[in-house]
């Protein structure tokens, strides 16, 4: 009895230890120039919006921000430079929909129409 367990029980092992590993997933881009790239981008951005949710910011300079210089900097570097850094985590279709949700809250906020 204590035979056939301890075959069984090798067999086991050995079967095991043979399987293949699974392929690790595809590694997203490390490239300093794409880091540096969603770096500056997320500080303009960051800057938009501290100039956003400030008071003493003039109505003219929340519609340039809100209608032009926000979208254009978000589709033109910050997405393009996240979706290579983060290929599995992100779509350009759930960016652009992050980007309507946070354009449409300030323009609600600050009565903006573009």
């Amino acid at each position: 009895m204590k035979t056939k367990l301890l075959t069984t029980i090798l067999l086991l092992i050995t079967f095991t230890g043979c399987n293949k590993q699974p392929e690790p997933a595809s590694e997203p881009s490390n490239d300093p120039t794409i880091t540096a790239q969603f770096e500056q981008s997320d500080e303009k951005i960051g800057k938009y919006l501290d100039q956003l949710d400030d008071p003493n910011t003039i109505q003219d300079a929340r519609i340039q921000i809100l209608c032009k210089d926000y979208p254009t900097e978000y589709k033109e570097n910050y997405m393009p430079a996240l979706l290579k850094l983060s290929p599995t985590d992100y779509t350009e279709t759930k960016l652009l929909k992050e980007l309507d949700i946070a354009l449409n809250y300030y323009k609600e906020k600050n009565n903006i129409r573009c």
